[in-house]
């Protein structure tokens, strides 16, 4: 059979790559599965519970909604510049803002960091439990996630390069553990043990009114929806990605949200909300009561580590090649472009961004009053709903850039929806831990003074090699 023509590929949406095209439809819905799946809904079912009670079900649901709209946004992009760079890619060509463009890379690399973080503190939580050990030990805790993201570094420096049938495999055993807790819950529904008139009931606790209280849970429950936007940089390794990636990447948020929403009402149905809400392993807590009789308590701690720190590793790696990747192109300092000649790793950016996620641990851990899981999580959700917000505008002001190939479109009316949400969603009235604000301010802040360090230094770079080559013209002149 003979290979498409250059023409043929372009007509599929599938530009000229170095990179190898080897994901079709179903590898790809397994990506897109795998990567929303993980530590959102493993660690903070019982966070978004304590926030609305018993209808802890809702904000996921609403949740699901922005992801869905906003994804919309993504297919229209990615199948419009099939190029593995995602929002930043997207907002350059948008707007052409130098900083604007940083920040918004920057801001993705920060959420990543924050992810892991978050990872680090339920994979010491579930090992804690797993084991035996005394989860309620702040020390223990921390100093079980700090050694963790410090194995994370380890295997980022070596090198990890993740094949397609890895992928398969890790998003596999995630999944597993949530149909373990949905099988669970309906055997315990058969059973009896189940009080779905919980579901039904809404609790304001911190008094902010049901609107407030609704918004601030579904800004800590979007953290389990992400991940759908990474998908967008494997498109140069996807077959036919105009017809593809709206299919699956639609599907893959549909899988996830049902599971998501199945998982939550059989928790509060089986869990009284305060139980819930003060477990730092919310979902071991829900087997253990629903199927006390039955080993799946004790297996599913593991499941849980596993998913978490997959979660971890991935979003590490992306967070670090993010960083050298902004080294290379002079809008961060050279040194940290830096690869190993050995291992042939960013071995820098590694370095500057495990140490960027100890601080976070510690500095979020510090105080016994703050809750860890939850702050850093919503500190995700907070950054990357300022990048979808963009993404969103993006969208209406690349309709004026018209490409000459099929590509799919979305409904006008979704991203000024998708922007209009995730703007508010972003703002204080959500209710949401001043903490989180912090942690963000914080992080942009670093990275403003990263940028225009870089500017200055380029600029300074600039005037030397200009003055070099003035002054060589000045003497092959007198030579001459």
């Amino acid at each position: 059979m003979s290979q498409p023509t250059a023409e043929e590929h372009a007509a599929l949406g599938e530009e000229p790559t170095e990179l190898k095209r080897v994901m079709g439809p179903k590898l790809l819905l397994l990506f897109i599965v795998g990567d929303i799946l993980g530590t959102g809904i493993y660690a903070l079912t019982g966070k978004v519970a304590g926030q609305v009670g018993g209808a802890a079900w809702a904000p996921f649901v609403v949740a699901f909604a922005i992801a869905l709209i906003t994804a919309f946004s993504y297919l229209e992009l990615v199948t419009k510049y099939p190029r593995a760079a995602g929002a930043a890619l997207y907002t350059h060509k948008a707007f052409g803002v130098h900083l604007l463009t940083f920040m918004v890379c920057y801001t993705v690399m920060c959420s990543g960091i924050t992810s892991a973080s978050t990872a680090s503190r339920a994979f010491a939580s579930n090992l804690a439990v797993g084991f035996g050990l005394d989860a309620d030990n702040a020390t223990l805790v921390i100093t079980v996630a700090l050694v963790f993201m410090g194995v994370v570094a380890a295997v980022n420096l070596r090198g990890v390069g993740e094949s397609v049938k890895a992928n398969i495999f890790l998003t596999l055993v995630e999944l597993s553990g949530l149909l373990l807790v949905i099988m669970i819950g309906f055997y315990a529904a058969f059973a009896g043990q189940v009080d779905f008139s919980r579901t039904i009931v809404f609790e304001d606790p911190n008094d902010k009114g049901a609107f407030f209280a609704v918004t601030a849970a579904t800004a800590l429950a979007f953290f389990a929806m992400v991940g759908f936007e990474d998908s967008v940089n494997m498109a140069e390794e996807t077959h036919d990605p105009v017809r593809n990636f709206p299919k699956m990447m639609i599907a893959g948020i549909g899988i996830t949200g049902v599971i998501y929403v199945l998982v939550s009402l059989f928790a509060v149905a089986i869990v009284p909300v305060g139980i819930l809400a003060e477990s730092e392993t919310p979902l071991v807590t829900v087997v253990e009561t629903a199927a006390p009789g039955i080993p799946a308590g004790d297996i599913l701690p593991f499941i849980s580590m596993f998913a978490v720190a997959n979660s971890a590793l991935i979003n590490m790696l992306m967070a670090s090649r993010l960083l050298y990747g902004m080294a290379k192109q002079n809008v961060l300092p050279g040194v940290l472009g830096r690869v190993g000649a050995r291992r042939q790793t960013p071995w820098v950016a590694i370095l500057v961004t495990t140490a960027i996620s100890f601080g976070l641990i510690y500095f979020v851990s510090r105080d016994p009053d703050n809750d860890v899981v939850a702050a850093l999580g919503d500190t995700t959700a907070l950054l990357l709903l300022g990048v979808f917000a963009i993404v969103n505008v993006c969208v209406l002001v690349l309709r004026r850039d018209p490409i000459d190939r099929r590509h799919f479109v979305a409904p006008t009316v979704l991203p000024i929806v998708g922007a209009i949400a995730c703007a508010f969603f972003v703002g204080p009235w959500t209710g949401r831990d001043p903490l989180t604000y912090t942690i963000a301010g914080w992080l942009l802040g670093i990275g403003l003074v990263l940028w225009v360090l870089t500017w200055l230094t380029n600029r300074i770079v600039g005037q030397r090699e200009n003055t070099d080559v003035e002054a060589l013209n000045e003497r092959e002149g007198g030579v001459n």
